[in-house]
């Protein structure tokens, strides 16, 4: 049984997209025609030049693994095939016996760092195995049993999946099952493909009467075990809305999330660091064909693509790009990049420096559908609803800023500034850490500026400044972030003047000083007036 609409064929556009682990001789058109007897379309031209990413986790390599499986069968009693990573089991009547994981859909393998990438598969989904075996020879049977002992029968008895020891699926004897899971298991665990094969033995030396004993069933049990992450997603969510009817959300995934979309049409959306390519599984580019007597290398007949999933250079992004949704922040773990990490023939434009882990999300925009919104997943079809997620409205007041000049004189005046809630009157304290409720990151701190310079405020909300220099102060609240504190406010910006004569001491001083600069003046005049009248007089 095929799910996700795995049964539907790519097309050979979206054939062409798929194999970003191999070399990229960048053909030309008529190379191309030469090489794949046909004309070459665009996409095609581009995909032997460089590797294609997608936006968005693509259905193409569980599609293109559910097509090509069938053409992988296994050997017949005398030869069996054996994948390169195979555990393979020997007994006195089977030899080469393995069970294999070919696929797991849908997942998705995560290049956090230069490590090993982490498989992370959705809680429902298909694994595709592959169970092979060969019989010994008659003679080999009996060498080693030192009995004349030969085989009757053969088969695959049955196929078990198990999830941490939990079987979750199981399928009558096949060499290519398909087992469909489902699991309420979250996290690191262990998926283990187990197998079942039975021969059938018989003495070969006649008894007295001419029939043979039948002797008890040669049984050997094959699996292979892979330590894979279940996705799931238990995001939280935290919301506030401005004055201007805009609204503020933060959305928090523990583990690598995709983003998520605003409105029901999907035009309205924002996605983390990741971006994404398809690559087939190396380990099932060749079997190894085993029979008693050879052992040979031959080239795979299906091979399985996976989604990968790389931090992105382009980084986080909000859709449409000029009148869409705002980030107003992103924070994560700190990683290095995963270049090293992945296939030699793998171009996309990975973080070639150390990066952060789009965890959180922080955005401001207009247009939010709550009913809608849905978070969006790593792995394809792993979502969820913004209903089905814990949430926290945080609300974001009006804050009143009052600055009155008290206590002047001609040399100094005092500030008095007063931050309060506009709606309970409560005073605003800066640093209050009842107040503070940081989400993620390092949010806004809230800060109080004169003229610049940062003041503080009192357990009332006041804070008192002594200014001397003539002029206009402005003072300016810059409110902590909504994601730093509840309540949060929004900023306020209030403007005083101060000028020595504004107080009646300054103007007696202003007096003073003219009275004082004005006498030698005015008896420089005065003698002048009386030299000038004596010359006049005694001009004859």
């Amino acid at each position: 049984m095929q799910t996700n609409g795995e049964e539907e064929p790519l097309t050979e556009t979206e054939r062409a997209t798929l194999f970003s682990k191999q070399p990229d001789p960048c053909l030309s058109e008529s190379e191309y025609e030469t090489e794949h007897g046909t004309e070459p379309t665009a996409i095609q031209r581009l995909a032997t030049c460089t590797d294609i990413t997608f936006a968005e986790p693509p259905d193409t390599a569980a599609r293109w693994t559910a097509a090509d499986f069938p053409t992988l069968t296994p050997g017949n009693a005398s030869t069996s095939y054996v994948p390169p990573n195979a555990n393979t089991t020997d007994s006195v009547a089977i030899a080469d016996a393995h069970a294999s994981l070919f696929a797991i859909h849908p997942s998705t393998y995560v290049h956090l760092d230069g490590d090993d990438p982490s498989q992370y598969i959705a809680p429902e989904g298909t694994v595709r195995g592959f169970v092979d075996y060969r019989v010994r020879e008659p003679a080999a049977i009996t060498n080693a049993t030192n009995a004349s002992v030969s085989t009757t029968d053969h088969d695959i008895e049955e196929v078990r999946l198990y999830i941490d020891g939990e079987r979750v699926a199981s399928h009558d004897g096949n060499a290519t099952p398909v087992l469909e899971y489902r699991t309420d298991e979250s996290g690191r665990v262990d998926l283990r493909l187990e197998a079942d094969i039975r021969v059938d033995l018989e003495s070969s030396a006649s008894r007295p009467n001419g029939t043979t004993s039948v002797l008890p069933a040669d049984e050997v049990t094959v699996a292979e075990t892979r330590t894979v992450r279940v996705y799931t997603l238990d995001a939280e969510s935290y919301e506030t809305t401005y004055p201007n009817g805009e609204t503020g959300l933060v959305i928090y995934h523990a583990q690598p999330w995709h983003g998520y979309t605003l409105t029901a049409d999907g035009t309205d959306r924002v996605r983390g660091v990741w971006r994404y390519y398809t690559g087939r599984d190396t380990r099932w580019d060749t079997l190894t064909r085993s029979t008693a007597t050879d052992a040979e290398t031959v080239d795979a007949p299906a091979r399985p693509v996976y989604v990968h999933a790389f931090p992105s250079r382009i980084g986080p992004r909000a859709e449409p790009v000029r009148d869409g949704p705002t980030i107003l922040d992103v924070w994560g773990t700190d990683a290095p990049t995963p270049a090293a990490g992945l296939h030699e023939n793998v171009d996309v434009g990975v973080v070639n420096e150390s990066y952060t882990r789009s965890y959180g999300m922080a955005i401001r925009t207009d247009s939010v559908d709550d009913s809608a919104l849905t978070i969006h997943g790593v792995v394809r079809g792993v979502e969820t609803n913004l209903s089905d997620v814990e949430r926290e409205h945080r609300p974001l007041r009006e804050s009143n800023l009052s600055v009155t000049v008290t206590d002047r004189n001609e040399t100094a005046a005092t500030l008095r500034i007063e931050l309060t809630d506009a709606r309970t009157d409560d005073p605003i304290v800066l640093r209050d850490g009842d107040r503070r409720a940081p989400i993620g990151g390092e949010p806004r701190t809230g800060t109080l500026r004169v003229n610049g310079n940062a003041v503080e405020t009192n357990g009332r909300g006041v804070a008192v400044v002594t200014v001397d220099e003539p002029g206009i102060y402005t003072v300016e609240y810059e409110p902590e972030s909504w994601r730093a504190a509840s309540p949060a406010y929004v900023g306020a910006t209030e403007s005083v003047q101060w000028h020595p004569l504004t107080t009646v001491s300054g103007w007696l001083h202003v007096i003073e000083t003219v009275v004082v600069w004005a006498i030698p003046f005015a008896v420089t005049l005065y003698a002048g007036l009386r030299i000038g009248r004596f010359f006049r007089i005694s001009d004859p």
